[in-house]
């Protein structure tokens, strides 16, 4: 029985090459363990003995290299996971970075959510943007995750219902419809989410955003990736811009100067201004 701890370093080493040759996918900056335990997983699944046969199993079937990389990548998520974020989210946050955009004489607002596995946070955040009834400026959010078969899923749109555990009974009324067991997202909604395959590791461009929600996604990489990260969000972000974590994770060490704390508990914080010291944007959270 695969545990990850029976893989050897070069085993490893094996499929990172083949990762990164055939999708472009770098395990080198993940942690260690986690990558063991998500690949033994898969040989569970696949019923292999030796780990040469899975191997050769991945070089001759697209399908287990893609969902080899959908293991290792994917993180649980649910519709408004940890619902005290996104009542700051709705209620402070979002109507702060539309007050600034409009102040600057924009028209438009970006969101974009980092990881988005199956897809309940951007759907959270769409339904969110359309409880609030923004008229005045085009607000686009963009989902992005390295997995296509997992974006493929996320633009299904279908949930088990235990994903839908804290969606108020009157949003799941108005924006749900049964299908079977499941529920599907009415396609209105749909359609405000860009579902984008992007890695943060590789990837030569971040887009710009207003808000970057980036949820357990960090815990997986090692703290120079996490910085490295950081550094790179706060560049796609306008001052004041928001980024929101985990609730596990945390800035540390020398990122922290990029940004300030607005909502210490709920992981939220702002783009420092150029040389600011202390905060001085409107909607800073006590």
């Amino acid at each position: 029985m695969w545990t990850g701890d029976d893989l050897t370093d070069a085993e490893i080493t094996q499929i990172t090459a083949l990762l990164r040759r055939h999708r472009q996918f770098d395990l080198d900056q993940y942690k260690d363990r986690c990558i063991r335990r998500r690949i033994a997983k898969r040989l569970r699944a696949c019923k292999v003995t030796d780990f040469e046969t899975y191997l050769q199993l991945l070089e001759s079937d697209c399908d287990e290299l893609d969902t080899l990389l959908a293991t290792i990548s994917i993180h649980v998520s649910r519709f408004f996971r940890n619902p005290d974020t996104f009542r700051v989210l709705e209620g402070t946050v979002l109507p702060d970075l539309c007050r600034q955009a409009r102040a600057l004489g924009r028209r438009e607002l970006t969101l974009w959510s980092v990881g988005c596995a199956s897809g309940e946070e951007p759907y959270s955040l769409a339904l969110l943007v359309d409880e609030m009834a923004i008229s005045d400026l085009e607000v686009r959010i963009i989902a992005t995750d390295v997995s296509e078969p997992v974006l493929a899923m996320a633009r299904e749109a279908l949930f088990d219902p235990v994903r839908l555990n804290e969606v108020p009974e009157a949003v799941l009324k108005e924006y749900f419809f049964a299908e079977g067991n499941r529920f599907r997202l009415v396609e209105r909604i749909r359609d405000k989410v860009e579902f984008l395959q992007h890695n943060i590791m590789t990837a030569s461009d971040y887009p710009a955003a207003d808000l970057i929600l980036c949820r357990n996604v960090l815990i997986y990489f090692t703290r120079a990736e996490q910085d490295r990260i950081l550094t790179r969000f706060a560049s796609a972000m306008p001052q004041y811009g928001a980024l929101v974590l985990g609730r596990s994770e945390a800035l540390v060490g020398a990122v922290r100067e990029l940004y300030w704390s607005d909502f210490p508990l709920e992981r939220i914080y702002r783009r420092k201004a150029e040389g600011e010291v202390e905060p001085v944007a409107p909607g800073r959270g006590q």
